[in-house]
């Protein structure tokens, strides 16, 4: 790099006009310059170079054979200067081929991932989808590194000024049950869910700690037969015991759908929360990242605010 710390590049411009103009004058023309302007800077190229490049001749000028070798390289370099520099990039879902990775939360994967999906495939064949789990404490890393191209989910500590978040949907939470449980209506009494036997998931999700929040500070002491710090068995016990478990509407959607069973307004007012999605600030202009995020916010619009 030391050997072009002098070196102005608008030098390569003067070079390419009189290439392709071939005239002194004409090439001074198309760069807006004047003629003496013209002659000083193709003497400071001719300098820097060590060559004389363009000899005037009867019809013009004529390029040298170091001309001749630079030339394709100057244009190369030129291109690459308007293309990649200074045009701005642009993002074609159909042609794209690329990897987007996404942390979310379980509520926000399940509020998010299946509608999203169906759109991505349909918009970006080529484009692929890429999810990680990771704690609120990791998260602003994640997206600062640009190892994360979103953030999605009910995370209430994730506040910095290098993020930008849109709010997507307010969800709450609902009990379910199994087809058949004596209880298995939509007016459930605060008799029956305190004496219902439950299953509880002890997940980090922030969703749930609001649930458990609100009956703990409430008085409120659900009799948990059943915990398990996952969901993935829960709508199989649900079916087949007459536990019921209070979780986040996303999760009860999918969970009614896998297994017979059936959903309950809780008896309390528990808490609603908001799933927004989350961006750094160096991802705020990229046409690839705004795409996406305009995917997801499109997913949610059924359940928007």
């Amino acid at each position: 790099m030391e050997e072009i710390k002098d070196f102005d590049l608008n030098l390569l411009r003067v070079f390419d006009a009189m290439w392709r103009q071939r005239h002194l004058s004409r090439a001074a023309e198309e760069l807006g310059l004047s003629q003496p302007a013209m002659s000083h800077a193709l003497k400071r190229l001719r300098e820097r170079i060590g060559d004389q490049l363009f000899f005037k001749v009867r019809t013009g000028m004529q390029p040298s054979p170091r001309a001749e070798q630079l030339a394709p390289v100057v244009r190369s370099v030129l291109t690459e200067v308007r293309d990649l520099i200074l045009t701005a990039p642009q993002f074609h879902p159909g042609d794209a081929q690329r990897i987007f990775t996404i942390a979310t939360s379980e509520v926000g994967e399940l509020a998010v991932l299946p509608r999203l999906l169906t759109q991505v495939i349909k918009e970006a064949p080529h484009v692929d989808i890429e999810t990680v789990a990771a704690s609120q404490g990791d998260l602003m890393g994640l997206l600062e590194r640009g190892r994360a191209d979103l953030a999605i989910g009910f995370f209430p500590d994730l506040i910095d000024t290098d993020l930008f978040e849109q709010t997507l949907t307010r969800r709450g939470f609902v009990c379910l049950a199994r087809a058949g449980h004596p209880i298995a209506s939509r007016k459930m009494t605060e008799q029956q869910f305190c004496a219902a036997s439950h299953a509880i998931v002890g997940s980090d999700s922030w969703s749930l700690e609001l649930a458990e929040k609100y009956l703990h500070d409430n008085g409120i002491r659900p009799h948990a037969v059943f915990r398990t710090p996952r969901s993935l068995s829960i709508p199989m016990v649900i079916a087949s015991t007459d536990l019921i478990v209070t979780v986040a509407e996303p999760i009860a959607d999918i969970f009614a759908r896998v297994e017979d069973l059936r959903q309950m307004t809780p008896p309390y007012p528990l808490p609603s929360f908001l799933i927004k999605q989350h961006w750094h600030r160096t991802q705020h202009e990229d046409p690839a990242n705004r795409w996406l995020r305009s995917l997801v916010h499109e997913s949610c619009e059924p359940f928007a605010v």
